[in-house]
Order: structure tokens, then C-alpha cells, then sequence
């Protein structure tokens, strides 16, 4: 049965391309654009130059293309999500780990953006990156400290991750796989 089910995926991606297309947004100096990168290439930079206003990236992962909206997240760029956030695929929020300063602000900023009605019922998934830096939230204190228990409108999913050392990053691809949409 092998053979049969290789042969069938193989013709399957011949004939079904599936897309999705992801916003990822959080706070300045979260790592969304270091995410982008290590999805696309497996690299990590140290040297990363904050994003001002937004990238677009196109990574094909298997017969999966998803295209990356990487929006800047300094206060002044904060208003343009709504608007790249509509009809994706799912929202992609990144939360540094290690910041706790910044976490009552990221979870108000999340909670704004969630209350839009345009962005009802699109799955949410929150990565808590730099786990690898001391003093990190475990997952549970994430989950907390951000409210995601309350968010009932959507799917919510939450990775703990680092970008430095890929710590999660396959759980992250195979998550947004299932989610993308397949076309013909």
C-alpha cells in the first residue's frame, strides 16, 4: 500500500496546489521577521533591521505556498493590521517570551485587533518566541498573561518557539499546513 499511497500523493500535488496566505504581527523586536526568515531559509540572523511598514514573503513548503505579511510593529504601523489581517488564512501573532515589560501591550494590542469585525472567526495562532533567553514564559504563563483562554470566536493555537535555535519551528509549518486551502 506503500507504492499506491506515494503515487497518489504524487499525483494529488500535481493537481491540487494549496495556498494560504498569513499576517504576522506582534510588537517591535518580537522576531516576526527572523521567523520569516527561518521558515524560508533555516537561517537566523542576530542582526536583524526592523521592518518599517511591511514585507511580503512568498515560501512554498511541499505543495504548500504561503505568503508572509511580516508588518512592522512599532505604534505608529499598529493601525495597518486590521487591514492586511482580513481574509488570511490565519493571524500569526508573535510574543516575546522574555519581554515581560511589554506583555500588558502586546495582550491589549491582540485584544483590539481580535474585537474587529472583519476579522471574525479567523484562526489565531500566538508564538511565544525566545524561550531560549533566561527568564522566558512557560507556555501556561503565556497563555495567561495574554488572555488567550478568553478569546472564543476562532480557532486559538499557542507554540512556544525560538528562531535562534528552530525550537518549535516544524510544529509551527505543520500547524499552518493544515490550515491553508487547497485550490486547483
Amino acid at each position: 500500500m506503500g507504492f499506491l499511497e506515494a503515487l497518489l500523493n504524487w499525483l494529488r500535488s500535481l493537481f491540487f496546489k494549496q495556498e494560504m496566505e498569513l499576517s504576522l504581527i506582534g510588537l517591535q523586536n518580537a522576531g516576526k521577521t527572523s521567523l520569516v526568515n527561518v521558515v524560508a531559509t533555516g537561517g537566523y540572523s542576530e542582526d536583524m533591521i526592523p521592518t518599517v511598514g511591511f514585507n511580503m514573503r512568498k515560501v512554498t513548503k511541499g505543495n504548500v505556498t504561503i505568503k508572509l505579511w511580516d508588518l512592522g510593529g512599532q505604534p505608529r504601523f499598529r493601525t495597518m493590521w486590521e487591514r492586511y489581517c482580513r481574509a488570511v488564512s490565519a493571524i500569526v501573532y508573535v510574543v516575546d517570551a522574555a519581554d515581560p515589560d511589554n506583555l500588558n501591550i502586546s495582550k491589549s494590542e491582540l485584544h483590539d485587533l481580535l474585537s474587529k469585525p472583519s476579522l471574525s472567526g479567523i484562526p489565531l495562532l500566538v508564538l511565544g518566541n525566545k524561550i531560549d533567553k533566561p527568564g522566558a514564559l512557560s507556555k501556561q504563563a503565556l497563555t495567561n498573561q495574554m488572555g488567550l483562554e478568553s478569546i472564543a470566536d476562532r480557532e486559538v493555537c499557542c507554540f512556544m518557539i525560538s528562531c535562534k535555535n528552530s525550537t518549535n519551528i516544524d510544529s509551527v509549518i505543520d500547524w499552518l499546513v493544515k490550515h491553508s486551502k487547497s485550490t486547483s
